[in-house]
């Protein structure tokens, strides 16, 4: 005759209503599905431009055609550099030191950090003694390019199988 065992039979029927429940939770998570995406496009699209300038005179070339070439491309950077600020903003710390109710040092430093991509050289020419670059950007071309090697998406539906 075979003893019951009635602590052996709650261990397992604890144990199958356990496994029950988490076959059922994985089971809907490997359920497939279908997620359908759709491109998203702006409105309309900014173009932003900015000036460099930079002195011929100041540059370290041994003939004036050298410090040409290099004004123009000191002038360059600058534009590229304020439409990093336009784009990616200016980064401003300051301080200011008092002593007995009197500014003693009043200082401030700026500071730009960014990448730009799909600028334009609209032109370049020299403006008396300095060199000027006109930079430009426009957000549609570069949204184009953009689009053609990355596609950005919003999710459209998901359909469950």
């Amino acid at each position: 005759m075979a003893i019951f065992n009635f602590k052996q039979f709650r261990t397992a029927i604890g144990t199958a209503l356990v496994l029950g429940a988490l076959s059922s939770v994985t089971g809907c998570s490997s359920m497939e599905r279908h997620v359908e995406y759709q491109t998203i496009k702006p409105e309309q699209y900014p173009v932003i431009s900015a000036i460099g300038y930079a002195p011929v005179a100041a540059q370290h070339g041994e003939t004036e055609q050298a410090r040409i070439l290099l004004a123009m491309r000191a002038s360059r950077l600058e534009a590229y550099r304020e439409l990093a600020e336009q784009v990616q903003g200016t980064y401003l710390s300051g301080e200011t030191k008092v002593s007995d109710m009197v500014v003693q040092n009043d200082s401030f430093r700026s500071e730009v950090s960014g990448l730009i991509r799909g600028a334009e050289v609209v032109r370049s020419y020299p403006v008396g003694d300095y060199y000027a670059t006109e930079l430009k950007i426009d957000f549609e071309r570069l949204q184009n390019v953009y689009i053609s090697t990355t596609r950005p998406t919003k999710l459209k539906s998901i359909h469950y199988y």
